[in-house]
């Protein structure tokens, strides 16, 4: 039954395994993109997590916290992908293990992301930056740092304030604005030893994610770097690239983001030459197949200087808006040989409301009407993941669908037969 329907609904398509070790919903839009260029869809992924709910999914696969290797070879073996793209850090790093420890599986994986022999210095926040800044791409400066001296000749070199990271974190974790030398020491300090068992507990309650008990029983140590801080917007770039060579890009300027360091809530599409040819050159240096991104901050002469890479799947990744490639099908394409499927722009306006993001950042944001509000409506099961994220008493999932209905639009209720392993 199961093949039967992959064979109406994906007959001889690429199949794509999306993996991912966390909830975010951005794993499940990629689900809904790949299926609309004709994809047969996997999932590697937890329980509980937002991309196991997609009706756009064929299979699913568990991930499993205490043995995510072992899962992960297991998935590999039983989806057998044309492609495996990664959705957040910690998925890449996963495969980046399993690369060197399964020879079988290694081909694939590279076949996926490129060369692997680069990732070691493109996953290393100051080992990105100095390759960058070797390439003439303006990069906000960094280096790494081991004691407290390191990091008092780093802030006499930088000045203050500085932006103090740690390797192997996202979502605005690990990273810490400094504005005066004590702070910057208690920073080092609590970013250097790993977090207490109770903190440990508490994070894993509150986040839902094992992967901070994980903590208790191996404590981690972070790599540390200092960067020179610039100030500014945040801006960033998504694109798909193969063997080195860039496909398609989507740039953007960040017009809202969550508090501190979190995430764009509201992006505005652009068009940015020094944007373009530091993804051109990055994925031509470290020979990148994929999806990758780009962080930037644009200064006060507006020009964008490079601060991180995030060497994987982005939010942004699966938006088509005005005038704007198609990085999915652009990626399918080169690395199947195949004809997908073009997705047409979901909207002429080039201010997008990320959902659930600004939705839950404010749900009074004038954003939430002036911008095109990228809303799953087309796969309900993730939009209630959406909503349910962050409840809040102002809006509920009553005033959501009422406003849907007012908008003329019908949610569709086919969800395909998937297998769960």
């Amino acid at each position: 039954m199961i093949e039967a329907a992959r064979l109406v609904f994906f007959p001889m398509q690429p199949k794509i395994l999306l993996a991912t070790t966390v909830r975010w919903l951005a794993g499940a839009r990629l689900a809904a993109g790949f299926a609309k260029i004709g994809c047969e869809v996997d999932a590697f992924a937890p329980d509980g997590a937002a991309m196991r709910l997609s009706r756009y999914l064929c299979a699913q696969y568990r991930y499993d916290v205490f043995a995510p290797r072992s899962s992960l070879s297991t998935a590999i073996a039983k989806s057998k992908p044309d492609l495996i793209v990664p959705c957040d850090d910690r998925a890449l790093s996963q495969l980046l293990s399993l690369a060197e420890l399964d020879s079988a599986i290694r081909p694939l994986i590279a076949h996926s992301l490129g060369k692997l022999e680069s990732y070691p210095k493109l996953i290393s926040r100051s080992g990105f930056i100095a390759a960058a800044r070797d390439l003439g791409i303006r990069a906000a400066e960094s280096v790494s740092i081991e004691s407290q001296q390191d990091l008092s000749a780093a802030l006499a070199r930088f000045g203050l304030p500085a932006v103090l990271k740690t390797d192997g974190s996202w979502g605005g974790d690990g990273v810490a604005l400094v504005r005066t030398q004590q702070e910057a020491f208690d920073v080092f300090r609590r970013f250097s030893r790993p977090p207490s068992r109770l903190r440990s507990f508490a994070r894993a309650i509150k986040r839902r994610d094992a992967h901070f008990a994980m903590n208790v029983l191996k404590p981690r140590k972070s790599s540390l770097s200092v960067q020179r801080f610039i100030a500014g917007t945040p801006a960033n770039s998504a694109f798909a690239c193969w063997q080195g060579r860039v496909l398609a890009a989507f740039h953007v300027d960040v017009i809202q983001s969550q508090e501190g360091n979190g995430p764009a809530c509201v992006v505005r599409r652009i068009e940015d030459e020094d944007m373009q040819r530091a993804a051109e050159r990055i994925a031509a240096r470290f020979e990148l197949s994929g999806l990758h991104g780009i962080d930037f901050m644009r200064d006060a002469s507006r020009r964008a200087h490079v601060i991180e890479s995030n060497p994987r799947a982005t939010q942004t990744s699966m938006l088509v808006v005005c005038g704007g490639r198609d990085l999915l099908a652009a990626l399918i394409e080169a690395a199947t040989q195949s004809r997908p499927s073009q997705r047409p722009a979901v909207t002429e306006r080039e201010t997008v409301a990320l959902f659930p993001q600004e939705w839950t950042r404010d749900p009074a944001s004038r954003w939430l009407s002036e911008a095109y509000h990228d809303v799953p409506w087309d796969d309900p099961a993730v939009l209630r993941a959406g909503l349910a994220a962050q409840p809040r008493p102002a809006v509920s999932l009553a005033h959501a669908l009422g406003a849907r209905l007012r908008q003329g639009h019908a949610f569709t209720t086919w969800k395909p037969s998937r297998p769960s392993f």
